[in-house]
């Protein structure tokens, strides 16, 4: 007689080869807080029986404790898996699920309904190949079923289920029913959205979700699982696109191999395939496709494998292998959709990391477009974008990158920002087109460069960044550092905030926005000053440490010394030179450092001046003294 532990492991053998050949569907389920999602894929994951009894009697026991159905069983918490989720009742996280068919594998993304979550649900949506978009029949359509229909447009799903779940609600009324379609369908012309099925159910209670049951005898569709059992997925879509292989990594274990390794985006390759690399251009062919179980003769979509060609050619990280007659674009500006997805606002002139395939490099939005109002699809102007908000922006790179427009691939035109400072990913986007000045506006080479203008002048250049709250002496001790400075004999320029202000940037509030903008000005300025070979000395408050390190960011290595003009706010105030803390404590001023807006302090400068406690002529000869002991002055 066999052993139980041999029958159990033949059981599950034989459950796998079972499944092993069935097709996969990556669906999401979204739409408004509340209005069952939870609880449709609790029931899903029931009727499919692929619960153990230790599940089971797991969620009775929730039931009892966190339950909203009166003790029965209540499906939503077989998917709420967070304590958090079961006590409040709603869905925070994204949760995927498992389950399997006769006729069908799926990976489900139950997505969150709150407004604050939207990011989540991008996140569901990124490797979708349907939606199901739920819809509450006693409310309709709601801000929230706008916003997830907008971004199931954007990020092209093209399989959209319409639930129209809680039908039990409203006495299983066909003429809501049809009403809650009409609106929909109007919404949904306007975003392009065309494959849509819409389903009457009740997720609680089991109407048209398996089978049809016999509360709506006037509905003759599909039930949902007979829908998700048959959606068409064109799997071959990939497979007939281009070739792209963005480039993961070099691998070069000895000096007689040499690959290139990365997953297949799109298209397919063989050996002897003539490929081109962006954004260098450089062309070569296919000599081998080699994977860890050996050599293939041809490598699909999907695949990873590593990639060795007949030609010494110089490839690295980040770069994209494309099919020789429809190579990917290089550019470095572009017009993207972007979705925020920090608390923290979006600021033109910002640096933020780009995350696109497998390059990362530094971006900034130069300009918003427009913002678009998810439930009228009005474009509307901004300054800055807000959490979940989507806006239509205009994007820069430090340096040309591969991509395709994100309607035509989706690995190379898809793209994440990441703050600097947090390393969190604050927004989500797609690409569309190169802008036109990003091919006509080339670096013009000059042979004057720094190193001989800073020879001429027998010194090194240098930034000398100050940064403080108002009233903290920036400006004073920066202009007694110049003048020792100049005493020297070197060549220097001053840049106030101040003075600043009365010229090139005089169409500047002081927004968060604006200060951004004032900072990103100054610190081109600056970087043109250092390329003249000039020490140069910039007083500004600068107030966030992002901007900071773009400046820094902008010069070379050594080039840039952060001065932390650190006085406390109570001292600042009681010098006041100005009277600016006086108005801003009035309220006469608006988004004044230190009051009513943020100050970030230096977390490692360079030159630490605590100015409570030392003169401004003291103060200065520190900032000498690191001059000197750095060799930048004798």
């Amino acid at each position: 007689m066999a052993h139980s532990s041999d029958l159990i492991a033949g059981d599950i053998e034989q459950y796998l080869k079972a499944h092993e050949h069935k097709g996969l569907l990556r669906f999401i389920t979204c739409g408004s807080v509340d209005d069952g999602k939870s609880t449709l894929i609790g029931r899903l994951l029931f009727e499919s029986k692929l619960l153990f009894e230790d599940q089971l009697a797991a969620i009775e026991a929730d039931s009892k404790k966190y339950g909203t159905q009166g003790g029965e069983m209540d499906f939503a918490l077989l998917v709420d898996g967070l304590a958090a989720e079961r006590e409040q009742g709603i869905t925070i996280d994204v949760a995927y699920r498992f389950f399997s068919t006769d006729k069908r594998k799926f990976i489900v993304a139950d997505t969150p309904g709150h407004e604050q979550y939207t990011r989540n649900m991008v996140t569901g949506a990124s490797t979708a190949d349907a939606a199901i978009l739920m819809v509450d029949a006693r409310y309709g359509i709601l801000t929230q079923t706008c916003r997830h229909s907008f971004l199931m447009a954007l990020m092209g799903l093209r399989h959209v289920v319409v639930a129209i779940n809680k039908m039990d609600l409203v006495d299983y009324s066909k003429a809501r029913f049809d009403e809650i379609v009409e609106a929909y369908r109007a919404f949904a012309k306007q975003l392009g959205l065309e494959n849509i099925t819409f389903i009457p159910m009740s997720a609680l209670k089991g109407d048209n979700v398996i089978e049809h049951g016999v509360n709506m005898p006037w509905y003759h569709g599909t039930t949902l699982m007979g829908y998700l059992e048959t959606v068409e997925i064109d799997d071959d879509r990939l497979q007939r696109a281009p070739f792209r292989m963005p480039v993961q990594w070099v691998n070069r274990p000895n000096l007689d191999f040499r690959g290139f390794t990365g997953m297949v985006s799109s298209g397919t390759v063989k050996p002897g395939d003539a490929i081109r690399v962006q954004p260098s251009g450089k062309a070569s062919q296919v000599a081998r496709i080699y994977t860890f179980d050996g050599d293939l003769d041809e490598a699909v979509a999907g695949q990873s494998i590593t990639l060795l060609l007949e030609d010494e050619i110089d490839i690295s990280r980040g770069d994209v292998i494309s099919g020789v007659e429809h190579p990917a674009q290089t550019a470095d500006q572009f017009e993207t959709t972007l979705v925020w997805m920090d608390e923290q606002p979006l600021l033109p002139g910002r640096p933020y990391l780009m995350k696109l395939g497998t390059q990362t490099v530094t971006a900034t939005v130069t300009d918003i477009k427009y913002q678009v109002n998810v439930n009228t699809l009005e474009h509307t102007a901004a300054k800055q974008l807000d959490l979940n908000a989507i806006g239509i922006c205009t994007l820069s790179v430090n340096k040309a990158v591969a991509f395709d427009a994100y309607k035509d691939n989706q690995d190379t035109g898809g793209f994440i920002l990441i703050d600097r400072m947090t390393n969190n990913t604050v927004g989500a986007g797609m690409l569309h087109f190169a802008l036109r000045r990003s091919q006509n506006i080339h670096m013009q080479h000059v042979d004057i460069d720094k190193r001989v203008r800073a020879e001429a002048k027998t010194q090194k250049p240098v930034v000398l960044w100050f940064t403080g709250l108002s009233g903290a002496g920036k400006s004073t001790i920066a202009n007694l550092v110049e003048q020792k400075l100049f005493a020297q004999g070197q060549h220097t320029y001053l840049l106030d905030g101040d003075n600043v202000r009365h010229g090139l940037n005089r169409d500047l509030g002081f927004t968060d926005a604006d200060r951004v903008e004032n900072i990103r000005r100054v610190s081109e300025v600056a970087k043109l000053m250092v390329d003249a070979g000039l020490i140069v000395l910039s007083a500004f408050i600068s107030p966030f440490r992002s901007e900071r390190q773009m400046a820094r960011d902008l010069v070379g290595e050594g080039e840039f010394i952060e001065v932390f003009v650190d006085t406390p706010l109570d001292v600042a105030e009681e010098r006041d030179p100005k009277g600016l803390y006086k108005k801003a404590r009035r309220g006469e001023l608006k988004n004044f450092t230190g009051i009513d807006s943020a100050y970030e302090m230096p977390e490692t400068p360079e030159v630490h001046l605590k100015t409570a406690t030392s003169s401004p002529e003291e103060a200065a000869e520190t900032v000498m003294v690191a001059l000197r002991e750095r060799g930048l002055i004798n």
